[in-house]
């Protein structure tokens, strides 16, 4: 049987430690079979000159919910594979669709379109499974979450929707909410990764999370609590909490905007890239001109206006969502945060592949899936290969 070999040479290979000056990477039916500081002899192989540029994984953006337009609440084959598409075009290999509060209705529409559309999905960002953003959220936090969906975990609810659909591998929830814990343990005996998100927590509340199952921080920073008084006491809230849990793997939108620089280098600098993931948390409207947009399913989402690289409510009270696409994500890490390029890879690659026990995903190394980048030195994407397919070239 014919082997399909690709070769990629003359490039500073971004490895899970280092950078490979001049490397070169043999791929063999989409798998990646040698990585070497030297030029790898082979005959027969299609060769691709890196003309001195980065390559680097592929990245895995584990908290999106759209792009180009679409959204994936719009539950269509087409919103599914348009945003795969679009995030592709920007670094993005593998991404888990995010829904968000909705009726169960919708959110089941939403779910069984996911089905019948990654198997179509051969263009873009490959799925990795769904991630269930609410409705089981504080009221308190919704930030640009839709109130008349929120609602404590309903656990009749929530095992109706984990045995009809095998896609959801995470699911981000208020952990003080009535019936949080019970929802953490059922999810994380399904393997499923329970998160923790828009939420008024105290540092008590997300110690017994975690011991729960509840091991991640949805969007560090936004819609959560950090320290309150009660009376005359301060309690520690869920930002602190991730914080003084060593192990506690946390999520951050790296556009600049939801985290300025100060806060990209304090979370940084606490919890290192091998807690941190950065993630999009990107709205129909990333890849698309400022102006009016809607946040969720075009019938029924909420109107927002995107302006200075952020989408907001449209009386300004609140951010309503992320234009940012993961390749701006690592962009910013190196340029504002002052972080090696490195660890901002091994943030937008290895880390979140290792959060979504994507072993076969996440670095250049070998056996690992080919999901490769090519960057210019401006960090720009030349290249997107997927599988050893080259899905987008500039």
């Amino acid at each position: 049987m014919h082997r399909q070999q690709v070769k990629i040479f003359n490039g500073n290979i971004v490895a899970p430690d280092r950078i490979i000056d001049r490397g070169s990477m043999l791929i063999t039916d989409g798998i990646i079979t040698a990585v070497s500081d030297s030029n790898i002899e082979v005959e027969n192989a299609f060769e691709i000159d890196a003309e001195g540029n980065y390559v680097t994984p592929g990245f895995i953006d584990i908290h999106v919910h759209g792009g180009g337009g679409y959204d994936f609440m719009d539950a269509s084959e087409t919103a599914f594979l348009k945003i795969a598409e679009i995030h592709a075009q920007h670094g993005t290999t593998s991404m888990l669709p995010t829904t968000l509060s909705s009726s169960k209705k919708e959110l089941m529409q939403t779910l069984s379109v996911y089905e019948s559309a990654n198997k179509k999905n051969i263009y873009g960002a490959q799925f990795l499974g769904m991630h269930l953003e609410g409705p089981y959220i504080a009221m308190s936090q919704a930030g640009a979450q839709d109130p008349r969906y929120i609602r404590d975990p309903d656990q009749k609810e929530y095992e109706e929707i984990l045995s009809n659909y095998s896609s959801v591998k995470r699911w981000s929830a208020a952990p003080e909410l009535k019936g949080a814990l019970e929802f953490g343990r059922y999810l994380k005996s399904k393997n499923i990764l329970p998160a923790i998100a828009h939420t008024d927590a105290i540092y008590e509340e997300v110690l017994e999370a975690y011991k729960s199952g509840y091991t991640l921080v949805t969007h560090l920073y936004s819609a959560m609590s950090g320290v309150t008084r009660r009376n005359a006491c301060r309690y520690a809230g869920v930002i602190e909490s991730a914080y003084i849990i060593d192990e506690m793997d946390v999520e951050i939108i790296a556009d600049g905007v939801h985290l300025p620089a100060p806060l990209l280098k304090l979370v940084y600098k606490i919890k290192g890239p091998d807690h941190i993931a950065l993630i999009t948390d990107a709205m129909r409207a990333a890849g698309m001109p400022p102006g009016k947009s809607i946040l969720g399913p075009l019938k029924g989402g909420r109107e927002v206006i995107v302006d200075d690289q952020v989408a907001k409510l449209p009386d300004g009270s609140s951010f309503a969502g992320s234009i940012a696409t993961t390749d701006r994500l690592v962009r910013n890490m190196v340029k504002l945060a002052e972080v090696s390029l490195v660890d901002a890879i091994r943030m937008a690659s290895l880390t979140p592949a290792r959060i979504m026990n994507a072993e076969h995903k996440g670095s250049l190394e070998k056996n690992k899936d080919a999901d490769i980048l090519i960057m210019d030195q401006d960090l720009r994407i030349k290249k997107t290969m997927i599988r050893g397919s080259v899905v987008y070239e500039d």
